[in-house]
């Protein structure tokens, strides 16, 4: 049987480092960055722009057309934004049938459910996500803790989004993960042990 884990996380969790360090004790493969440069190999379109589009949600323009009625027009850029997702779910599941592995984002656990992967989520308390950014040097170092914190609460309000607009669920909500792991008072190392004990 094979072994699919899906990560969730709020920014600044440590979900991703504790996905990797999970993946490298485990001996399977590890996907997150790996994707977006699969994506840019198999289209037109370049890696910085993937990752713009990815985790936020398409916003449709409506424009007013010269009259008393709404037109709705093809938005390009929606389209787009449609493709690399439909592209990136081509990846993931390839990824995933080729062998074991663990899956950062991109509503992986949707996109494979029917796998029944482990679904993973992350999540801590504002304080302790600004000081992990700090810690790697994510969003910058000349932000206060006060702006920081703003950058943070908004890249989870852009991935919240995201999910619900291609999964029509809430992401962070109990009933869409298996194991959910506040990282706010342990390490990276002591939530890959917690969930090592639950997969034996």
């Amino acid at each position: 049987m094979s072994r699919i884990i899906t990560i969730g996380r709020q920014f600044g969790s440590g979900g991703r480092e504790i996905g990797r360090r999970l993946a490298e004790r485990l001996g399977i493969a590890y996907y997150d960055k790996e994707i977006v440069t699969e994506i840019a190999k198999r289209t037109d379109l370049a890696e910085e722009y993937i990752r713009h589009v990815e985790e936020r949600q398409p916003q449709p323009i409506i424009p007013l057309s010269i009259g008393r009625s709404f037109s709705l027009t093809v938005d390009p850029l929606i389209d787009q934004q449609q493709s690399v997702f439909i592209e990136q779910s081509n990846v993931i599941r390839e990824m995933a049938a080729k062998s074991d592995c663990i899956i950062v984002g991109r509503c992986a656990d949707y996109i494979l459910r029917e796998e029944k992967p482990l679904r993973l989520f992350f999540y801590a308390d504002l304080a302790s996500r600004i000081e992990r950014c700090r810690k790697v040097g994510e969003l910058g170092t000349d932000l206060s803790d006060k702006e920081m914190g703003k950058k943070i609460l908004a890249i989870d309000k852009s991935r919240s989004q995201y999910y619900r607009y291609y999964t029509e669920q809430e992401w962070g909500d109990k009933s869409s993960y298996d194991l959910m792991i506040n990282t706010t008072n342990i390490s990276v190392e002591d939530a890959v042990e917690a969930i090592i004990k639950v997969l034996k």
